[in-house]
């Protein structure tokens, strides 16, 4: 089961665009953007949104690459009523990211996305919606 946490509704942030590599920046750079609005002063936590949303949307990326039309990539980020950042990513790609069962070589460039999640994030989860390719990948800050 999966336990997306409650979300206040209120300064929602949505973004969707094409599965292609170059969207990664865009996506991490209007993170970064919405939250300097939201939170000028927090620099810590839209830095580690900023990474944490790079390494999520690649992930979904990669994964949406796989189909023989590459669907669309979705962001979701809001604040829960408990002040929390809560952020979700959307593909409709095959297949559910999984925790490497032990860090990559030093000279590895793919790899670490998971890790960071799990050593930055308060909780985070990878949810399966409904039958078929397609999954949300969401974390909270």
């Amino acid at each position: 089961m999966c336990l997306v946490p409650v979300r206040s509704g209120t300064a929602d942030f949505t973004l969707r665009f094409p599965a292609h590599p170059s969207w990664v920046r865009t996506a991490r750079d209007a993170m970064r953007t919405a939250l300097r609005s939201a939170v000028p002063l927090n620099g810590e936590l839209i830095e580690t949104a900023a990474l944490l949303t790079s390494e999520v949307v690649s992930n979904a990326i990669n994964a949406s690459l796989c189909c023989r039309t590459p669907p669309p990539v979705d962001i979701h980020a809001c604040w829960s009523p408990e002040g929390e950042l809560q952020v979700r990513v959307y593909d409709r790609g095959p297949g559910m990211p999984r925790l490497p069962d032990a860090s990559p070589a030093v000279d590895q460039e793919h790899g670490r996305g998971l890790l960071l999640l799990s050593s930055c994030a308060r909780r985070w989860e990878v949810c399966r919606h409904a039958p078929g390719p397609g999954k949300s990948v969401w974390f909270q800050l």
